[in-house]
């Protein structure tokens, strides 16, 4: 039987509350390097620690109770000015709460954790009795050059060249204060490895037959609820009338004013659906800072190990989105603060020389537009060179030479998201396989989502991404080619204009309309899905996509419409988002525009509207 048992409810309210509380701590962590005397932060890290520390005594988890017994201990020595923070206590201090975080994996599948290591309990102890971790002599890490050293680092093997000392000035062990001391064998890898910032500390992995259980919770604001209550009861007054207006039409009664009530019902009814919809979207709805909290660490830990100083500046967190979203986003996210991290900024002696302050900034916000969300990644380091990814892209055999040479400067930054592609010249724990941005573009992808990359040499990257605000619900115009309907996202809309023959000149061999003094190129729906022109389009819809604004030419459209996209599933056909049904019952496909315009080739543009 489960240590658990019938304690499943109050295991999971307690592991999303010491989650977010423990993500908290961790990011004040950050703060703190930055002011170690800020008294106010410290009170705050002690009380997150022993919130968590009581949770976990009420479930009777001994070794997490202890190892935040040592570690909030060490908290309260720091706010009561016993010891001052340094460096290596702060290691030792992340490298607890990196712990807490694996036992906290441990009972999301509602096992007991194994206890901490000896070694960075006595660690914790070492540093409680006032002994201060000196660094005698240890190396910068060096990145491994291939796969297998990689792995070796990984798995925590300490370099036993290097260790640590302890000064301890104790008069009851006869030791000179100037005096320093080897710590214990059993002591020295967990200090050595956390100032080699282990980010992922050790301790007993689930099983492969026991994945991580996906999140199934939500806080939703009682104020949300009553709203959905409310509509809910109004709805049901309506359905009443609309039940008596039947009955009354069924008997024979079909004179003006009853069909005027029917009329004001179904109008009424039209509206607290749309109502509804919006609010039961709205208890979906979560603040995006609750997964921008956990990067702070991320960049902390990965800047540190690398030799780099780097502050990850957040904006926007109070920006709200759907919390399966916020779920599906953490791993691309992640490889993209990574990324800005590794690849993006450079050293201290290179920014130096380069005329540029020493500490590298990386920002991740969030904004509302429109019915959109946007996410930038942005830092201030060395810029994409295309000339240089175009090269690896030829080397690694993903493009050929002429196809390469044929790419602009904004085509080139894209074959970044080929599967395989890398600029590192060797692999390393952090990156350099070449499985980041592929996955990244893929997963956003299956958000509705959209990727962009600009990029100025010597000044920085920034990484565009775009999601609907929720996955639930989508507006979109729906249009005509023929007699076949098809939904366009309703975001990349304009306006809508028509199209008149005179009206179409050729530039560079493309169609294109002139709207407002500006130059558009005409797209027609029927090339984009490779379906026969007939005749002239009578309609243009201005697209706004993420490269380009255009013209797509249909033959007319059936009005704007919120739809519940269903996936196809097993197939998933190329510029096809999913699909949905008509009032009228009729299945209608949603187009992904820049999926379709990305399939789009010059002999395509070049063809269209011919004589």
């Amino acid at each position: 039987m489960s240590h658990f048992a019938g304690m499943e409810e109050l295991l999971q309210d307690f592991l999303t509350e010491a989650g977010e509380l423990l993500s908290d701590v961790d990011n004040k962590l950050v703060e703190l390097e930055k002011r170690p005397s800020d008294k106010a932060l410290l009170n705050d890290i002690f009380r997150g620690f022993h919130t968590i520390k009581g949770g976990a005594g009420f479930l009777n988890v001994n070794d997490l109770v202890e190892l935040c017994h040592r570690t909030e201990n060490l908290f309260d020595k720091l706010r009561t000015g016993e010891l001052a923070l340094t460096a290596e206590i702060m290691d030792v201090i992340m490298n607890a709460t990196g712990v807490v975080r694996t036992m906290f994996g441990s009972l999301a599948q509602s096992q007991l954790p194994d206890a901490a290591d000896a070694a960075l309990l006595k660690a914790l102890d070492c540093v409680l009795a006032g002994e201060k971790l000196v660094l005698a002599t240890l190396a910068a890490p060096a990145e491994p050059a291939n796969a297998d050293q990689a792995t070796t680092q990984e798995s925590g093997d300490p370099d036993w060249q290097a260790l640590y000392h302890t000064v301890t000035g104790t008069p009851a062990e006869n030791i000179a204060a100037s005096q320093e001391v080897a710590l214990p064998m059993e002591i020295a890898p967990v200090i050595h490895a956390a100032a080699q910032v282990n980010l992922a500390p050790r301790a007993k992995a689930p099983s492969a037959q026991q994945p991580a259980a996906k999140e199934t919770t939500i806080r939703v604001d009682t104020s949300r609820l009553d709203m959905v209550l409310n509509l809910s009861g109004e709805i049901g007054l309506t359905k009443n009338r609309l039940t008596c207006l039947r009955a009354n039409i069924l008997q024979g009664k079909t004179d003006g004013e009853t069909l005027k009530a029917l009329d004001e019902a179904v109008s009424h009814l039209d509206l607290l659906v749309g109502d509804l919809q919006n609010a039961v979207m709205k208890t979906r709805m979560q603040p995006i800072g609750r997964l921008f909290q956990k990067y702070p660490r991320l960049a902390r830990d990965l800047a540190r190990q690398l030799g780099k100083d780097v502050e990850l500046l957040i904006v926007g967190e109070e920006t709200e989105i759907d919390k399966t979203m916020i779920e599906d986003l953490n791993d691309p996210i992640v490889h993209l603060v990574r990324n800005a991290v590794d690849h993006g900024v450079e050293s201290t002696q290179d920014r130096v020389a380069a005329g540029k302050p020493t500490k590298s900034l990386v920002k991740l916000s969030a904004m509302q537009s429109g019915d959109h969300i946007v996410i930038e990644i942005a830092d201030d380091g060395k810029g994409m060179r295309p000339d240089t990814i175009r090269r690896k892209a030829i080397e690694k055999g993903l493009i050929d030479t002429e196809a390469a040479n044929s790419l602009d400067d904004k085509q080139s930054l894209n074959l970044i998201f080929l599967p395989g592609f890398s600029t590192k010249d060797e692999i390393s724990d952090v990156s350099g396989r070449g499985v980041g941005m592929d996955v990244v573009r893929t997963n956003i992808q299956k958000l509705n989502g959209r990727i962009d990359i600009n990029s100025v040499v010597g000044h920085g990257t920034t990484i565009t991404i775009s999601l609907p605000l929720t996955l639930a619900i989508l507006p979109v115009l729906v249009v005509r080619l023929g007699e076949q309907p098809f939904a366009v996202p309703l975001s990349m809309v304009r306006e809508i204009i028509p199209i008149h023959p005179e009206e179409i000149q050729r530039v560079a061999g493309r169609a294109t309309m002139v709207v407002r003094d500006e130059v558009l190129p005409v797209r027609s729906l029927a090339s984009l899905i490779g379906w026969p022109q007939d005749g002239m389009p009578s309609f243009g819809v201005l697209m706004q996509a993420t490269a380009t604004n255009f013209i797509l030419a249909i033959d007319g459209f059936l009005g704007r419409d919120d739809v519940v996209i269903k996936p196809l599933h097993d197939i998933k056909p190329k510029g096809i988002a999913g699909a949905t049904l008509s009032g009228d019952g009729l299945v209608v496909l949603v187009l992904d525009i820049e999926e379709l315009l990305e399939m789009s080739t010059e002999a395509t543009h070049a063809s269209m509207f011919t004589a």
